[in-house]
């Protein structure tokens, strides 16, 4: 018998199977989609089978799988389709796309280490009989609370062996024994009680849950506070009632736990979690829960969609519009697309929910490739928070640079109310830029030239791209003045000004107070318990928050994602401002929104004032017509990276010149230009965009110029389909 191995090798040109003799000791273990070691050159490395066959006709001698690395298959046959998939529509390497699937702990890899966690664990080692006849003539009372207790439990998890245990152990009534045991073990705050859905929830709920047994893709829009929570949850409920299983993806579920806490007080531990707070030996824990079949339910970030259930009933995507779905490095794959092909799979519902859909989701709606299912207003019938646009441009001079008079007047009587206040400016750090006011200079990072931003916490200068980070440093390094400048907004400088301006209690949520385990969960806590008065941070806080107290929601420099250069930079700024406008009001006091800009007149913000997805939704689709940009046209990115800025660019217009021959006449090549991050560490990086709408040789000249720059060291060259980013 013979096996197909694809094995993990780092070169991007070796992407195919090699086929080793399976040994006669491992004939009837050996599966497909199961680790093994193989001798590779001079190497020892793992790799996945992918085929098994009994006749193979080879002028070589072939080498023998050394050994098995696991019992049972790792990839099932759904994930072996969906690798196949990844790598044909990605143009990623095969071994790249099994792997993204996989927890570290289950990764083909050079040396493989057991990651398992053990419990010292006692139970009876006689019947119960014998036992109570024991028990009869004991005299000591550790003893006979200690038995009578594993005649009640079974089993019992130890620390250490105290002199009672070492005496029964002794006498042959009680045996050690080591278990397995899971490192990651999630609780119900107890703080969620069920609501009964209304008549908006319900329809969508009967609508779904009628076509159980079917594909379709179904877009729930639902204003912010819609409930749409509610609804997911009673979907699940049902389809666990008909013994099958659910996927639920979040966009980074460590932001989001209250939503993980409403499931879990529902399902309790029916569920797994698979997000990036969790090391990878928890991951390794919660993946083996999901292959026991111990839990019907996985809840997560993008790589949950890989979650090997077997029998799902429902696919659910929360806050479809968020960009993390997309993974932006090797494979680029995105979790809808995934997402899809599974719901296809095991024929069952894909649910796509948000308040803002991304316009390529709303213009599946309307052309019927997804069933639009829509809630309209709040569960609680409140109405959505009331939104006041300020012209910074009038307030800057009256000397109001940070808080307009409005904002300040309205977090003051906020305060008085005992009610809490929402601030998101979304840039991180205290200053955007440190600046010699004599000569000029701004102090910038070595390796991508850009401007470093400066954190006073730490009175450092960090850069946000590569890590580079120095000492602020106390005289300009160009001409020696001492009188450096720091200009800009960041989180940490608003901060310090909400502190000195009202006398509250402020808590920070932005990258740099969330790198530690579990300070998300905390800080959303904390601020659940008003422990303090004021949330200020970044985007992370615009969505999937939930407090009942939240009365008055500030955007500081609103404008901020619509100076990105990027067709999206207009969806973008109306989900942002549309999300976080959503944190207000959600309970019974009425909410209110203050949003801080230079261009009151831009229709994303003035559509984001009014609630109104669907006027922006028609200007903005207006826009994308004329300048042929998804959702009318689709998009490719190839990019193109070289330490060498001669020869990177020299490439670049090779590709250029190359796809302009080698595309239909109606498909669009822009550029080669410099990319909008041009340089980051020390790499140059340069960029052509493809617009076309029905290409028939464009796959083919994308294949080859991907198997063209394979081999080449000094040039890097990535293709990206469907790009979040450009």
């Amino acid at each position: 018998m013979y096996a197909d191995v694809l094995v993990e090798i780092p070169s991007k040109k070796i992407d195919n199977t090699f086929t080793y003799l399976i040994p006669s000791h491992l004939k009837d273990k050996i599966q497909v989609g199961i680790r093994v070691k193989v001798s590779f050159g001079k190497q020892v490395l793992e790799g996945f089978v992918l085929k098994i066959y009994d006749n193979y006709a080879s002028k070589y001698e072939l080498k023998e799988i050394l050994e098995l690395v696991d019992e049972k298959p790792i990839l099932n046959e759904e994930m072996l389709m969906l690798g196949e998939e990844i790598a044909k529509t990605t143009l990623c390497s095969k071994i790249s796309a099994y792997q993204v699937m996989l927890p570290k702990a289950l990764k083909a890899k050079i040396k493989n280490k057991s990651n398992i966690k053990q419990v010292k664990v006692i139970s009876l080692a006689k019947s119960n009989e014998e036992i109570k006849d024991y028990l009869l003539k004991c005299r000591y009372p550790k003893q006979k609370q200690l038995l009578e207790k594993l005649i009640e439990d079974d089993e019992i998890v130890i620390n250490n062996l105290d002199s009672c245990i070492t005496t029964l152990l002794k006498h042959g009534l009680i045996k050690l024994s080591l278990k397995e045991d899971y490192r990651y073990l999630a609780h119900a705050s107890g703080n969620y009680h069920k609501v009964v859905l209304n008549n908006d929830q319900q329809k969508v709920v009967d609508t779904i849950t009628s076509n159980l047994n079917k594909s379709d893709t179904y877009l729930l829009y639902g204003v912010t506070g819609s409930g749409k929570t509610e609804v997911y949850m009673e979907i699940i409920k049902e389809v666990i009632n008909q013994g099958k299983t659910a996927i639920m993806l979040v966009p980074e579920i460590s932001l989001t736990p209250q939503i993980t806490d409403r499931f879990l007080t529902l399902f309790g531990n029916n569920i797994a979690l698979l997000h990036s707070g969790l090391s990878d030996s928890e991951k390794y824990d919660e993946y083996r829960k999901i292959m026991r079949k111990e839990v019907k339910i996985v809840i997560g970030a993008r790589s949950a969609i890989f979650a090997p259930l077997l029998d799902i009933g429902v696919i659910i995507i929360d806050e479809e519009h968020s960009t993390s779905y997309k993974q932006d490095n090797h494979p680029r794959y995105n979790a809808k697309d995934v997402a899809l092909l599974r719901s296809k799979y095991h024929n069952c519902p894909l649910i796509l929910g948000s308040a803002t859909p991304t316009l390529e989701s709303f213009a599946k709606a309307g052309n019927h490739v997804y069933q639009l299912l829509t809630l309209p207003k709040r569960a609680n019938n409140n109405p959505l928070p009331l939104v006041t646009l300020v012209d910074m441009k009038k307030e800057t001079e009256k000397g109001n640079y940070v808080l307009s008079s409005l904002l300040k007047e309205k977090i003051a009587n906020t305060l008085a109310k005992d009610e809490q206040i929402i601030l998101l400016l979304n840039r991180r750090g205290y200053s955007s830029m440190l600046t010699c006011p004599l000569c000029g200079n701004v102090v910038k990072c070595p390796r991508c030239d850009i401007s470093l931003t400066y954190h006073k916490t730490s009175d450092m200068l960090r850069c946000h791209y590569c890590g580079y980070n120095r000492k602020k440093p106390q005289k300009c390094d160009k001409c020696g003045s001492e009188d450096l400048k720091d200009y800009g907004l960041g989180t940490q400088k608003l901060e310090e000004i909400i502190k000195n301006t009202f006398n509250c209690r402020v808590v920070r949520m932005d990258v740099d107070t969330t790198y530690q385990k579990g300070a998300h969960e905390k800080i959303i806590s904390d601020f659940a318990q008003h422990k303090y008065d004021i949330l200020l941070g970044t985007q992370m806080i615009a969505k999937g928050l939930d407090f009942p107290l939240v009365t008055l929601v500030g955007v500081i420099n609103a404008d901020t994602t619509l100076m990105i250069p990027d067709y999206r930079s207009s969806e973008r700024t109306f989900e942002l401002l549309s999300q976080i406008s959503g944190r207000a009001g959600r309970s019974n006091r009425p909410g209110e929104v203050i949003i801080q800009t230079f261009n009151n007149e831009h229709y994303s913000i003035k559509y984001a004032k009014q609630h109104d997805y669907l006027s922006f939704y028609k200007e903005e689709m207006k826009i994308r017509k004329i300048l042929k940009y998804s959702p009318y046209y689709y998009i490719i990115l190839v990019s193109i990276a070289s330490k060498n800025y001669e020869k990177g660019f020299k490439e670049a217009t090779k590709i250029g010149d190359y796809l302009r021959k080698n595309v239909s006449n109606d498909t669009i090549i822009l550029g080669p230009t410099m990319a909008n991050m041009f340089k980051i560490n020390n790499i140059y990086h340069f960029q052509c965009i493809i617009k076309y709408r029905y290409d028939d040789i464009l796959k083919d000249t994308l294949i080859k110029i991907d198997e063209r720059y394979k081999e080449e060291r000094d040039i890097d060259v990535y293709i990206d389909i469907d790009p979040i980013k450009i």
